[in-house]
């Protein structure tokens, strides 16, 4: 969680970036040209920046960045590299800077996918959010659930919230979505070949993130030692 964190609050600016390019967020305001895409868009910004918790927890609005925060805090994870990386940023400084004191697989997962973001291309963007995060998470997820209740009774609930607030919205709605996106906004072969490089590159990013994760997590058994996850 120490390292996922770190995706989960990355998602966000991908998410913005397809906002601000496919959506009107200046004054004064213009319709854009693809409705469904606004649609897809301003909706998962709705849930992703300001979902509402159930009401028998609290039933308040939270981002699934700040809901995440809640469930690392129930199972004992520490927050504190992440939290430093969002102040790091609001008081003005570098991406680089913020990473600094980030899990090295979760600063490269960082960097990659700014890298794309830097691209400013809405194609590639798109492709890093559909293909890398959307499409993928809902099968991904499911798998983590299972059997979470019986390994930590009592201290996954907002955990539990999470993973199941995903596998519906992200399976149910957003996937599909997402997809139909990626059809509006690759108008040539060129763009849809760099729309595949792009969602192999994220998927390889992905993958060295769960690799360095599983590392972490096989030396801190090896060692006993809890601090090693860090």
């Amino acid at each position: 969680m120490q390292s996922h964190v770190y995706a989960v609050w990355d998602f966000m600016s991908l998410l913005k970036a397809l906002q601000r390019a496919l959506t009107c967020v200046t004054v004064p305001w213009l319709p854009t040209a693809d409705a469904a895409s606004r649609r897809l868009i301003n909706e998962i910004v709705l849930g992703e920046e300001s979902d509402v918790y159930p009401a028998h927890q609290g039933g308040q609005a939270l981002s699934h960045f700040e809901l995440y925060l809640r469930a690392m805090e129930s199972c004992g994870a520490a927050t504190g590299p992440v939290l430093a990386l969002t102040g790091t940023l609001a008081a003005g400084g570098s991406l680089e800077q913020a990473l600094a004191q980030a899990p090295a697989e979760a600063a490269a997962f960082v960097r990659a996918t700014f890298a794309v973001l830097a691209t400013g291309e809405t194609h590639r963007i798109a492709a890093a959010f559909t293909f890398g995060r959307e499409d993928l998470i809902p099968a991904m997820f499911s798998a983590f659930v299972r059997g979470l209740d019986a390994e930590l009774p009592g201290r996954i609930a907002p955990f539990r919230y999470y993973l199941e607030r995903h596998i519906e919205v992200d399976g149910e709605d957003h996937g599909p979505m997402a997809m139909q996106m990626i059809r509006q906004v690759c108008r040539s072969e060129e763009q849809w070949a760099e729309a595949a490089g792009t969602a192999c590159a994220a998927l390889e990013a992905r993958l060295a993130l769960w690799d360095g994760i599983h590392a972490r997590i096989v030396a801190t058994s090896r060692s006993g030692d809890p601090s090693q996850i860090l």
